[in-house]
């Protein structure tokens, strides 16, 4: 069996449960703050746009190797066989986009 509390007990018993009553009601407060909820929804969208902003830079560094890899050979060098054609269809393209905003102008 077990032993009967004295009244001490049960008291501090009460004190002790309130207390940590307290402090979940505070803890609960503090996270349904306005403040608290706005900062958390900054904290994430942030989170997701370091994610995005990497996976971006690092897709574009890969585009990036993949050309150099196809104008630039091994040993460095120019391959001119590819790099002539992509130049004058760059030229080609603003010279089209050039041409097309005088039109709109006049």
């Amino acid at each position: 069996m077990s032993e009967a509390r004295t009244p001490a007990q049960i008291e501090a018993d009460i004190v002790r449960r309130r207390q940590a009553l307290a402090v979940t009601l505070d803890e609960i407060g503090v996270r349904l703050h306005p403040k608290t909820i706005v900062g958390d929804a900054k904290a994430k969208a942030a989170q997701a746009v370091d994610r995005t902003a990497g996976r971006a830079y690092v897709a574009a560094h890969r585009a990036l190797s993949d050309m150099r890899g196809q104008l630039v050979s091994e040993d460095g060098a120019p391959r001119l066989e590819r790099i002539i054609p992509v130049a004058v269809i760059g030229v080609a393209v603003v010279g089209l986009l050039a041409l097309g905003s005088r039109k709109r102008r006049d």
